[in-house]
């Protein structure tokens, strides 16, 4: 993918930086995508057991239904504990998502399809998951 933002006249170090940032776009926003839409139809089974009409409120069918919960949870105040470290209580949602992304960096999807290709990939897959 270098190649191709080189081919479009960017010199290497930001034809890199592009090809990164897109490689991982690929990959994070249909995982991201496929959670939405794995909660979407949790809520639409727990409300067909409790016998409810489900979350259908927001947008077509409530497809937009954790895009609003999401929204809602940014648009919160935040309450910090008096006796909490600031800057560590506001990072640390931050820092547990991306650890639940970066073990997906060096998983192979097709045959050279791999957004970090290293020699020591069960390792660090291994060693991000001790993380989160």
């Amino acid at each position: 993918m270098t190649a191709f933002f080189q081919w479009l006249g960017l010199p290497f170090g930001w034809a890199w930086f592009v090809a990164t940032i897109v490689g991982i776009l690929v990959i994070a926003l249909p995982l991201m995508l496929a959670v939405a839409m794995i909660i979407y139809a949790d809520r639409k089974i727990w409300a067909a057991m409790a016998l409810r009409r489900g979350p259908n409120v927001v947008g077509p069918l409530g497809l937009l239904q954790s895009f609003a919960d999401g929204l809602k949870v940014f648009l919160q105040e935040t309450i910090i504990p008096s006796s909490a470290n600031k800057v560590l209580f506001l990072i640390a949602p931050i820092i547990t998502f991306t650890v639940a992304l970066i073990v997906w960096a060096v998983i192979p999807f097709q045959a050279g399809v791999v957004l970090s290709n290293i020699n020591v990939g069960l390792l660090y897959i291994l060693a991000a998951s001790s993380l989160g």
